[in-house]
């Protein structure tokens, strides 16, 4: 078993996290049970899939938990992008945001692409 820990898209993964969390208390509090919940849950989703990922036997079964990942990655974009459309959150807080992310998504291919590699 890997320590998911010395990944660095587990990492970075944690720093968005901590990102998030930061955003979430300036969205309107009607909210709280929309994109509040939905930014946080995608945020978290997304170390908690690799960590979980990290411990599965196979490469094959490692692969299926880092593509939810990414897929939580890319529904926490689509997300930052409503809350930027909305003007919730200023503008550079955003944009470091989303670039964090985007650069979580790459970094996430590149570690499925070799991940595959190794079946």
């Amino acid at each position: 078993m890997k320590d998911f820990k010395k990944l660095l898209i587990w990492q970075l993964g944690m720093e968005i996290v901590d990102r998030v969390y930061d955003i979430v208390p300036m969205l309107p509090q009607e909210e709280r049970y929309g994109l509040r919940s939905q930014i946080a849950r995608s945020a978290v989703s997304i170390p908690s899939n690799i960590a979980e990922g990290s411990a599965k036997r196979s490469t094959k079964e490692k692969i299926k938990y880092v593509e939810i990942s990414q897929g939580s990655a890319f529904e926490l974009e689509t997300q930052l992008l409503a809350v930027q459309k909305r003007k919730w959150v200023t503008e550079t807080t955003i944009d470091e945001t989303i670039g964090m992310v985007r650069k979580e998504q790459s970094m996430i291919s590149k570690f499925i692409e070799k991940l595959e590699s190794e079946l």
